[in-house]
């Protein structure tokens, strides 16, 4: 339902080359990743009482000088920036942005232990209200709750991006791709599902509901359901439709 194609291209050219799966197609075209601050960093949030204290904040360039806001505790002489999942292949790319961008001069990386160590980090600093410079993706439960701003760099290109990762990092094509057998197993299955598609925004808000509801998959699926009957309703025949909504009741 999900393959990051580009993250797993070697599996993926194989698997399709030898017949094995077939690609339905788009899950959510808009996938995203990159450097973020809280907004309020920016922009303040008046009902908290919280002052912007970088409003001019907006591309890598400004980063050197509010390198005091992130201050690193362990390394006063610098400011923080809470990297990748260590192993992760985002790890090395943020190591060679930092060096290419000249912010190894200002900040310090660190790459948290876990997904867990990463998003404790950024609620931690959130629920005090204060600066926190780092990584993340889309779609994720943190970023369908808190107000986060994209640190602008130069739009992607392929020959910088070979070169020295100075730009934005492309937008990665995240597919559902099915076994083949599927096609006369559950022909009704593949139809529903190359009619599937949400967006990293519909996916952030219903992750972030079973996140702060503690919900399971299924009471996740219920709420998608009920939240978003316009566009599911769609995806299925007029009968199918009727028979999930009364189940609903």
């Amino acid at each position: 339902m999900e393959l990051w194609v580009d993250n797993s291209r070697e599996a993926y050219d194989k698997a399709i080359k030898a017949g094995q799966v077939i690609d339905l197609g788009s899950n959510f075209p808009d996938s995203w990743q990159g450097w973020m601050v809280p907004t309020y960093v920016i922009k303040g949030d008046p009902k908290r009482g919280i002052k912007p204290v970088a409003p001019d904040l907006r591309s890598i360039e400004d980063l050197p000088k509010y390198w005091k806001l992130f201050k690193d505790p362990e390394d006063p002489s610098k400011g923080i920036f809470y990297s990748c999942i260590p192993g992760w292949e985002c790890e090395k790319i943020n190591e060679k942005k930092f060096k290419s961008y000249g912010l190894d001069k200002h900040y310090n990386i660190l790459p948290p232990g876990s997904y867990a160590a990463l998003v404790g980090s950024l609620a931690a600093a959130i629920k005090r209200g204060k600066p926190w410079f780092g990584y993340h993706w889309a779609p994720t439960w943190p970023l369908g709750r808190f107000d986060m701003t994209p640190i602008e760099e130069p739009p992607f290109d392929k020959k910088v991006w070979d070169e020295n990762f100075a730009c934005a990092y492309p937008s990665v094509r995240v597919n559902i791709v099915v076994n083949t057998s599927l096609l006369k197993k559950a022909p009704e299955v593949v139809e529903f599902l190359k009619k599937y598609e949400t967006t990293q925004a519909m996916a952030n808000k219903f992750l972030a509901y079973m996140e702060e509801k503690k919900a399971d998959k299924e009471a996740g699926a219920l709420w998608f359901l009920k939240n978003y009957e316009e566009l599911w309703t769609t995806w299925v025949p007029a009968d199918v439709a009727k028979k999930v909504k009364a189940a609903m009741k």
